[in-house]
């Protein structure tokens, strides 16, 4: 199992960078150790020459060691384009413990997720693109595939995993966003959403909307439902009063939870139940993701749903 690095590893290395690469190639040597080995982690840099096609970039070199016409792939060569899209509403903030000194925020831990996978697709020449939303479009690069264009999106990660959110309060509007970027996003996109899907669990309407919406664009699209287990599911409080405070909007409220935990509970079990269902009706794939857990669940969701389109 891949456990989470140290929090202060990127600050130590300067960039998110290494630690993808950490985790990537610790999840690969897994891989090759488990059941799962059958999928594609050997990455090639060449295709094979198709005859009539220019003979202008055949590597000669692989040519002369293997008797075989192989063509170098390039940048724009790609077989995925990939937006990546971060929640980074106050809710995403939220870390379960009193400092989060001690442990990873929904946020933080999505960025981490967001590096690795981003590692990942450029060791498969895959494209990608980031938005990071909130009540608005914070970022929004489009898919691309060069080296300097990764460079810039782990310096844009690490900008967002060092950010001080004392200042707060910024509300989920991120139906709203998938709407927005289910028209910008290159058509056929796979889309890989990191979200705790806190937009309005009142009405919920508006959010199957607009991940039907991606659908209806062609779209594939990778939901991974960010929560953290101990305290925002299972509402494992201490049978004492707590003050209770809104991380989007500042309201605050004093209550035991003892009092309504299981009601609590059984609300949200319900509205998990129900965004599962949902994202079966509309063909998404539905990743629910405790951020108490390690990497294994998004890299492996993500190369099984590769492996379905490629």
């Amino acid at each position: 199992m891949i456990k989470k690095i140290d929090p202060e590893v990127p600050g130590r290395f300067g960039n998110l960078e290494l630690l993808a690469r950490q985790v990537v190639e610790g999840f690969i040597t897994g891989m090759h150790k488990s059941p799962f080995h059958g999928f594609s982690v050997e990455f090639a840099e060449h295709r094979i020459y198709n005859p009539g096609e220019s003979t202008r970039h055949i590597d000669w070199k692989l040519f002369a060691r293997t008797e075989k016409l192989f063509v170098k792939r390039f940048e724009e060569e790609t077989n995925l384009r990939c937006q990546i899209v971060i929640d980074n509403s106050s809710s995403m903030h939220f870390t379960g413990k009193e400092t989060t000194k001690t442990q990873y925020s929904k946020l933080g831990f999505s960025i981490e997720c967001a590096a690795a996978l981003m590692y990942l697709l450029r060791k498969q020449r895959d494209a990608v693109g980031l938005s990071v939303v909130s009540d608005k479009m914070e970022l929004h690069t489009t898919a691309r595939s060069s080296s300097t264009h990764h460079k810039i999106l782990y310096g844009k990660l690490d900008h967002y995993y060092r950010q001080d959110d004392t200042n707060g309060l910024k509300k989920t509007n991120t139906a709203e966003m998938l709407h927005l970027l289910a028209e910008k996003i290159h058509k056929r996109s796979l889309v890989v959403i990191f979200s705790d899907m806190m937009d309005n669990e009142a009405k919920p309407e508006s959010m199957f909307s607009a991940l039907q919406h991606l659908k209806h664009n062609k779209h594939e699209v990778i939901l991974f439902h960010v929560y953290e287990g101990e305290k925002e599911l299972q509402f494992d409080y201490q049978n004492r009063p707590f003050r209770f405070i809104d991380m989007e909007t500042g309201d605050a409220v004093r209550l035991n939870p003892a009092d309504l935990k299981q009601k609590y509970v059984e609300k949200m079990e319900a509205y998990f139940n129900q965004l599962k269902l949902k994202c079966m009706q509309y063909k998404i794939d539905f990743v629910p993701f405790n951020i108490n857990e390690g990497f294994e669940k998004v890299l492996l969701s993500f190369l099984v749903k590769r492996s379905k389109l490629y």
